[in-house]
């Protein structure tokens, strides 16, 4: 099978031969740079190992193309073509029942999308914009080319609202790897530690943090990378300085005006609070 795996040879004997058709072959090594590297829990690969996928075999698949009026990224009206990030488990050979997808960036920014995002969302992990592969789309706002690839929706409508942090859209861009993961895995390490970790307002803090601080701060090798400051230096913060925490939080350039995470203005006092109960448990549970 030359430098990659046909992950089709591997599948049952009675799968249909049109699921068949669409396994894809991952290569061992990258060819191009704008390869899709490709991990995580995947069916015969060593744990720990990647591989890669082409842009043009992806651009085979099934592809689906919407009209895009507010995704930020863009700022315009744009149309977008790309797989829909809900089949490419089955369509790259995710490990059985696994389902849960990560989009990493070339900035190290994570974007999660469990099977509930999926459902309400419908991603799409993007190969053209306005007909145009990678190569020719748009920059983004800091000058810097938007590909390899990047993930947008049709259209996006909150899926739910906990105080004053409404469902939002996951639209990263520079998107380099993907990995197929076991939900409950990547989510383990933030879980709410000790006595109070069910309590309602520090279950309502899980919720954003798992959603928002978890593009860019890890915890025990999860979550983004982009911020320097760990999980658990987030929670010592908020546990021991929760002015300065809510500060940040509201408006991190105020706070130090070389920060790249994005302000929560609307968040009001119930909300910090809820995110401060969060990941206190943290500290209180101990190492």
């Amino acid at each position: 099978m030359g430098a990659g795996l046909l992950l089709a040879a591997m599948l049952p004997a009675g799968t249909p031969l049109r699921l068949r058709a669409q396994r894809l072959l991952l290569h061992t090594t990258r060819q191009r740079a704008d390869d899709l590297e490709v991990g995580g829990e995947l069916a015969g690969v060593p744990h720990g190992q990647v591989r890669y996928v082409r842009w043009e075999e992806l651009a085979r698949l099934p592809l689906e193309t919407h009209v895009v009026r507010d995704d930020p990224n863009f700022g315009r009206v744009v149309t977008i073509t790309g797989v829909p990030l809900a089949r490419l488990p089955e369509w790259l050979g995710a490990a059985n029942g696994v389902r849960m997808v990560v989009a990493v960036c070339d900035d190290a920014y994570a974007g999660h999308y469990p099977a509930a995002y999926l459902r309400a969302h419908h991603p799409l992990l993007v190969l053209r914009v306005n007909g145009q592969p990678p190569a020719r789309w748009p920059v983004g706002v800091d000058g810097v080319p938007m590909g390899p690839y990047m993930v947008s929706h049709a259209g996006f409508t909150p899926s739910f609202q906990v105080l004053a942090h409404a469902d939002e859209a996951q639209v990263p861009w520079g998107v380099v790897r993907l990995e197929f993961r076991a939900e409950a895995a990547v989510y383990a390490p933030i879980e709410p530690r000790g006595a109070h970790a069910q309590e309602t307002a520090v279950q309502q803090g899980y919720t954003i943090a798992r959603q928002s601080c978890f593009r860019c701060h890890a915890r025990a090798g999860e979550g983004g990378l982009k911020s320097s400051r760990g999980w658990d230096a987030v929670a010592r913060r908020a546990a021991t300085d929760p002015r300065f925490f809510d500060a940040y939080v509201l408006d991190p350039k105020q706070a130090d005006p070389a920060s790249q995470m994005a302000a929560s203005p609307q968040y009001d006092a119930a909300t910090l609070a809820a995110l401060r109960a969060y990941f206190s448990t943290f500290v209180e549970a101990g190492p």
